[in-house]
């Protein structure tokens, strides 16, 4: 590593890139901290050991449960926190010298996005028109859609499947996230890189109530009427259950955090339809109200995929 030099600093780190050593500390995770990020894991790892060369120190120290940050890296975390912390105290007073935009804006989503992805947009879109009142609503999957074609919910926010009807709405990409098998430590399965849907239904499949759509699809593929024996509604009880040995569920990999890596074990699913496809929906055939346009242009400016670097 070289030394520290501040002009280069200033030319060749990005805000990007701080925030993402900023999710790294808070997540304990690159991995976690580029989905959280939305970019690949290579990128943010890549960024993140040129942040180090440019520091001419090492920020992070790697162990196999994770990261944490060196002594310089918690120094730089200090003043990378006061930045943002700026930043969002000069767009507060900036927004306070112009009415900007008002009015209420009602948006739709299930607790599997809005956790991991728009709570933290929704907040910094908040504080960016103060004068916007917002109304969320969690509602499963399959009711997403359905809000906003019927005008109950000026945005949705969606997992893509293919029973869902959409021709009442207008959709945008957003965002992919993948699923993931959560078995228990020292578990057969466990010691596998990946592990198939027949695999984990030879075992006791918990399923969180929103996935049983999905899971009863994939069942049927097989030839399989399947009906789960545990009826639970949350990702946190279904891991639990895992833990305390009751059997395996399927969980969105962002919702799995880290410290649950030293009480279950991760598998990758390896299934075609474990990719899960977010979608941002608009009504169809309606004027689109400007908030919703400003809200959903600053879901999509988010960092490209820079997977091909």
């Amino acid at each position: 590593m070289g030394t520290f030099n501040r002009l280069h600093l200033i030319r060749q780190v990005d805000l990007l890139t701080l925030k993402l050593f900023v999710s790294a500390v808070e997540e304990q995770q690159i991995g976690l901290a580029a989905i959280r990020e939305n970019i690949a894991a290579s990128t943010a790892t890549k960024r993140i050991q040129d942040l180090e060369d440019i520091a001419g120190v090492k920020l992070l120290e790697r162990g196999p449960k994770g990261v944490a940050p060196s002594q310089a890296g918690t120094v730089l975390l200090r003043y990378v926190r006061r930045i943002f912390d700026n930043l969002d105290d000069m767009r507060a007073e900036i927004a306070s010298f112009t009415e900007g935009i008002r009015g209420e804006l009602t948006v739709a989503s299930a607790r599997s996005i809005i956790v991991p992805f728009i709570a933290r947009e929704l907040g910094e879109f908040k504080r960016e028109y103060p004068l916007v009142e917002f109304v969320v609503r969690e509602v499963e999957n399959a009711g997403i859609v359905q809000a906003v074609a019927r005008g109950e919910a000026d945005i949705g926010v969606f997992a893509v499947t293919h029973e869902l009807d959409l021709s009442g709405v207008d959709v945008t990409p957003y965002r992919t996230d993948r699923l993931v098998a959560v078995v228990p430590q020292g578990h057969q399965l466990s010691k596998q890189s990946s592990v198939s849907f027949a695999d984990l239904l030879n075992e006791n499949l918990i399923v969180v109530h929103a996935m049983r759509g999905a899971v009863r699809v994939a069942s049927r593929r097989l030839g399989i009427e399947f009906e789960p024996r545990h009826n639970v509604s949350s990702a946190g009880v279904a891991v639990s259950l895992v833990e305390a040995g009751f059997g395996v569920t399927i969980q969105p990999e962002c919702l799995v955090s880290h410290e649950l890596f030293s009480r279950v074990s991760v598998v990758e699913l390896a299934e075609p339809w474990a990719v899960r496809r977010i979608h941002i929906a608009m009504p169809r055939g309606r004027e689109q109200n400007p908030i919703a346009r400003a809200l959903v242009h600053q879901l999509l400016d988010q960092p490209a995929d820079e997977s091909a670097e």
